[in-house]
C-alpha cells in the first residue's frame, strides 16, 4: 500500500493548480468527443455517402484543422492563450451544432471544414499554456497525465457514442457541442493568462519577436521533426476514417466498433502512467523507432483481422506503439521550442496532424478502393518500418539541438552518461534523458510549483 501511495505521490504530485484545469478541461471535454470518433460511419450509413466521399469530408476536416493552429499558434502568441482558446471553443460548439443539422454534401463539407478550423484551433494555445505553466522537470509526468485524461474520456466517449448513434446521430452532435461550451464555461471562469512576451517585444507592444516565421522555416530539424510525425499521423489516423468502414464490411455494428476502440483507451487509461517511469533515462530516438515499428505491426495485422475480437487485438498493439509514442513527441517538441515562440512552433507542429488529417481519409478512401482492403493496412506496416529507420538516423540531431537551445538560456547542463538499456528491456526503450528547455525568462525567475495561472483546452 505505501509503494502504490508513494507511486500515486510521485506521479501526481506537486504540480501546479493551473495543470489540474487544464487536465480537468481536457478530460471533460473528451467525455463528449463522439462526433470524430463515428463521423465515418455516420456519413456511410446515415447519410449515404460513399467512402470517397466520406473520406471527402474528413479531409476538409482536417483542411480546416491546417488553418486552425496556423491562426492558433499566431493568435496564442499575439493575442494570447486564454482567448485564443475561449473563442475557438464557442466557435467549435456552434459549427459542431451546426453540422449535425446540415444534410447535403456540400452542407456537411463545409460544415466540417469550419468545424476543422476552430476545433483545432485550440490545439497550440493549450499546447503554449501546458509548457508555461509546468516547470521543465515536470513536463513529462504532466503530459503523461493529460494524455492519460484524454484517453479515459475517449474510453468513455467511444462506448457511450455507440450507445447513443442506436438513439440518433444528432445527439452525438449535442453532447459534444455541450462538454464543449462547458470547457469554454472553465475557462471563462477560472484561466488567467499565461503568456508573458519578451522584454523587447513589450516595449514595442508585439506579442512575438519579427522574423517568427522565417526561424521556422529555417529550423531543419525541427521541420524534420515534423514530416516524421505527419508520416505516423498518415497511418495513425486510418482508425477514424478506414477502420470503421472496414469493420462495417465485415458485418459489424457501430456499437461494435465502439466498443472495440474504446479499448485504445482503456488500455492507455490502464498504463499511461507507468510510461513516464518506464521511459525515463531512455534514449530517445530508439523509444520512437520503437514506436513506429510497434505501430506498424498492429495496423498491418488489420489487414488480416475479419472477427471482433482480431480487430481488437490489433488495437491493442498498436495503442502500445501510441503510449511510447505520445509522452516523447510532447516532450521533444517542448525542448526544441523557443520560449517566446511557443504557439508557433505548437502550431506548425500540429500543422503535421492537420495534413494528416486531410490527407489520411482521402488516400485512404483511395487506396481501398484501386487496390483493395489488405494493401492498404499493409502499407501502413512499411510506413512505420521506414520510419523506425527515419528516428534512428535524425535523433542524434535532435538532441543536438536541445542541447544547444539550453545553452542559449544560460542553463549549466552537466553532462551524464546514460547506460544503454539491457537487452531484456530493449522492448521497452523509451524517451530520451534530456529535460525540456527551459526559456530565458523562465531561467531568470525560479518556477513556482503553486503559480495559480488556471487553464484549460482540448484534443
Amino acid at each position: 500500500m505505501r509503494t502504490v501511495r508513494g507511486w500515486f505521490r510521485d506521479t501526481t504530485g506537486g504540480l501546479p493548480v493551473a495543470f489540474w484545469y487544464l487536465w480537468a478541461g481536457t478530460l471533460i471535454n473528451r467525455l463528449g468527443s463522439f462526433v470524430l470518433v463515428f463521423l465515418a460511419i455516420y456519413l456511410t450509413q446515415e447519410r449515404g455517402f460513399s467512402a470517397s466521399q466520406a473520406g471527402l469530408v474528413i479531409g476538409l476536416w482536417g483542411v480546416g484543422g491546417a488553418v486552425g493552429t496556423t491562426v492558433g499558434g499566431t493568435l496564442a502568441d499575439r493575442w494570447g492563450r486564454r482567448p485564443t482558446l475561449l473563442t475557438a471553443h464557442l466557435g467549435a460548439a456552434t459549427m459542431m451544432l451546426a453540422l449535425g443539422f446540415a444534410e447535403e454534401l456540400w452542407a456537411v463539407a463545409l460544415g466540417a471544414l469550419l468545424l476543422g478550423t476552430f476545433a483545432e484551433a485550440a490545439r497550440p494555445a493549450f499546447g503554449a499554456m501546458m509548457i508555461d505553466v509546468v516547470p521543465e522537470k515536470d513536463r513529462l509526468r504532466a503530459f503523461s497525465l493529460n494524455y492519460w485524461a484524454i484517453n479515459l474520456g475517449f474510453a468513455c466517449a467511444a462506448v457511450l457514442a455507440g450507445l447513443a448513434a442506436e438513439a440518433g446521430y444528432l445527439l452525438l452532435f449535442v453532447v459534444d457541442a455541450t462538454t464543449t461550451v462547458i470547457t469554454a464555461l472553465i475557462i471563462f471562469v477560472k484561466v488567467r493568462e499565461t503568456r508573458q512576451a519578451p522584454a523587447a517585444a513589450r516595449h514595442k507592444g508585439a506579442g512575438a519577436p519579427a522574423g517568427a516565421l522565417r526561424t521556422i522555416l529555417t529550423d531543419r530539424v525541427f521541420l524534420g521533426f515534423v514530416v516524421l510525425n505527419l508520416f505516423s499521423a498518415l497511418v495513425f489516423l486510418q482508425h477514424i476514417s478506414m477502420l470503421p468502414i472496414a469493420m462495417g464490411e465485415d458485418g459489424l455494428s457501430p456499437a461494435t466498433y465502439g466498443s472495440v476502440i474504446a479499448l485504445n483507451g482503456v488500455l492507455i487509461v490502464a498504463g499511461q502512467l507507468f510510461v513516464p517511469r518506464l521511459i525515463k533515462g531512455r534514449s530517445r530516438s530508439h523509444v520512437l523507432a520503437l514506436a513506429s515499428v510497434v505501430m506498424g505491426v498492429g495496423f498491418g495485422l488489420t489487414a488480416f483481422a475479419d472477427a471482433a475480437w482480431l480487430y481488437g487485438l490489433t488495437v491493442l498493439i498498436w495503442t502500445v506503439g501510441e503510449m511510447l509514442n505520445s509522452p516523447s513527441n510532447a516532450t521533444l517538441i517542448a525542448e526544441l521550442s523557443p520560449g517566446e515562440l511557443r504557439g508557433r512552433y505548437q502550431g506548425v507542429f500540429s500543422l503535421s496532424w492537420q495534413v494528416a488529417g486531410a490527407v489520411a481519409p482521402v488516400l485512404g478512401g483511395l487506396v481501398r478502393e484501386q487496390a483493395g482492403n489488405t494493401q492498404l493496412w499493409l502499407g501502413c506496416a512499411a510506413i512505420g518500418a521506414l520510419m523506425a529507420v527515419a528516428h534512428l538516423v535524425s535523433g542524434p540531431a535532435r538532441e543536438r539541438r536541445a542541447v544547444a537551445l539550453r545553452g542559449a538560456t544560460g542553463v549549466v547542463v552537466p553532462v551524464v552518461a546514460v547506460q544503454p538499456p539491457a537487452p531484456e528491456a530493449a522492448e521497452a526503450a523509451a524517451t530520451g534523458p534530456a529535460e525540456p528547455v527551459v526559456p530565458a525568462r523562465d531561467a531568470a525567475r525560479p518556477a513556482d510549483p503553486r503559480r495559480e495561472a488556471e487553464s484549460t483546452g482540448a484534443r
